[in-house]
């Protein structure tokens, strides 16, 4: 996988996240990937569900921040530490993105602490995840 590939892959992933706007993460994305959340043990899978899911979260986390930005020694993987909060709720979490050697995301999977910050971000969740498999 080429580098540039990786790199352009992510300038657009801070650019949606910087700018609250969603209309190009399906270009990033690959069709069948799959997302692994905090909060459930089964993964998703499917570019639309990651979609709604992360359009979802970058409504509810406030103050979002990342903090470091790590790449695998094979290209193939970045690990984004940041931090949020939701209310009086703080969290610290870590993104861990897969990339196929096209740049699309195969697989993302979220990390986050502590306890109390996950479980209001399920509550939020809970309430717009309804009908979603």
């Amino acid at each position: 996988m080429s580098p540039e590939i990786q790199k352009e892959t992510l300038k657009i992933w801070h650019e949606i996240i910087a700018g609250k706007n969603v209309s190009k993460l399906a270009s990033i994305i690959h069709p069948d990937v799959v997302f692994r959340s905090p909060m459930v043990y089964k993964p998703y899978h499917g570019r639309d569900t990651l979609v709604f899911v992360l359009s979802q979260v970058i409504e509810i986390f406030e103050d979002f921040t990342y903090h470091r930005e790590l790449m695998s020694d094979d290209g193939r993987s970045a690990f984004l530490e940041f931090t949020a909060n939701i209310g009086d709720k703080s969290l610290k979490g870590l993104d861990l993105i897969t990339f196929d050697a096209d740049g699309k995301i195969t697989e993302f999977e979220v990390l986050i602490r502590p306890m109390s910050g996950l479980m209001v971000l399920a509550e939020q969740m809970g309430k717009r995840m309804v009908g979603v498999s």
